[in-house]
């Protein structure tokens, strides 16, 4: 059979990241691996299941008929694998989870709630790192997973990428600065900066960017809740840098707008770091791969 379990989900990875990168990233598979996949299927029926100058990649009529069935088939296959697992007894476990950015629960917050439907005998606990440390702790084995921005070089340590994300300044519709394509860092000299209550050598902003060019904003203000710092920001108490998934649906509703970090944008990569030993644990698995998918899980909840 030409047509296998692994295309389907390349499709559906596809279709859920934007991007054949993101699709690769989230499948294990190396880009040109994933575009082999793609072109392999291609071939037999002779047909393209993408319009390739269009960007972002659109499914042809073959390629939607093909994504609708990945829709239908992998949940039923996913379900039947779940039972089995049950019926063999693996279902149960522990995962504390600790978060190293407030952005997180942007998207982790309705991808728990997916992940205790499939996994209702796991101890799910989550809290925040910035009063410990979260790498040790993990180390130690008083918590499971830690979702964090920094890679550190632990050897029992895996770091699982999710997905890559780019840092955004959120400022006010009417900001003075609007019309600039990108912000640089003097830019922030007359501004205050919005950020949550975490020291400034664990923000990105800072330590990739302002302090490098020893540059300072005029003035910090710091805020727990995301919804009330783009509330700040919307009514021009201040500035914000924010990962572009916390933007979206603001930049979107016109509430705020959004510009890029230096010419180049400023881009980092979340992983997800467990125990190299428990990497295998079905329950840690499946969660790193909704976590993956935490961006449309978040999207379709919203919808």
């Amino acid at each position: 059979m030409i047509i296998e379990l692994r295309h389907l989900r390349s499709l559906k990875a596809i279709e859920e990241t934007g991007s054949l990168a993101q699709a690769a990233l989230r499948l294990h598979l190396t880009q040109s691996a994933l575009s082999h996949q793609i072109k392999t299927v291609e071939n037999y029926f002779e047909v393209s299941l993408y319009e390739r100058k269009h960007k972002p990649l659109r499914l042809t009529s073959a390629g939607q008929r093909l994504l609708n069935l990945a829709q239908k088939i992998l949940p039923e296959v996913e379900a039947a694998e779940f039972e089995i697992k049950h019926i063999a007894g693996q279902e149960s476990g522990r995962l504390h989870i600790t978060i190293e950015c407030h952005s997180c629960f942007e998207w982790l917050i309705p991808t728990l709630d997916y992940y205790r439907k499939r996994w209702p005998d796991v101890e799910v606990d989550i809290r925040l790192g910035n009063s410990f440390e979260p790498i040790k702790a993990l180390s130690d084995g008083g918590i499971d997973l830690v979702i964090t921005t920094d890679q550190v070089a632990q050897g029992e340590i895996s770091f699982e990428p999710l997905f890559e994300y780019q840092a955004l300044v959120a400022i006010a519709n009417d900001h003075s600065l609007v019309s600039k394509t990108c912000w640089e860092a003097v830019d922030f000299v007359d501004e205050t900066l919005i950020t949550y209550p975490v020291k400034q050598e664990r923000l990105d902003i800072f330590s990739r960017f302002l302090n490098p060019q020893q540059v300072s904003p005029k003035k910090i203000r710091q805020c727990e809740l995301t919804v009330m710092i783009l509330q700040l920001v919307a009514s021009r108490r201040g500035v914000a840098v924010l990962p572009d998934w916390v933007l979206d649906d603001y930049i979107a509703k016109k509430y705020i707008t959004a510009r890029p970090i230096g010419k180049s944008g400023m881009k980092g990569m979340l992983y997800a770091a467990v125990r190299k030993q428990e990497i295998t644990q079905d329950y840690i698995k499946d969660f790193i791969e909704l976590a993956r998918e935490g961006l449309y899980l978040r999207k379709t909840s919203v919808n």
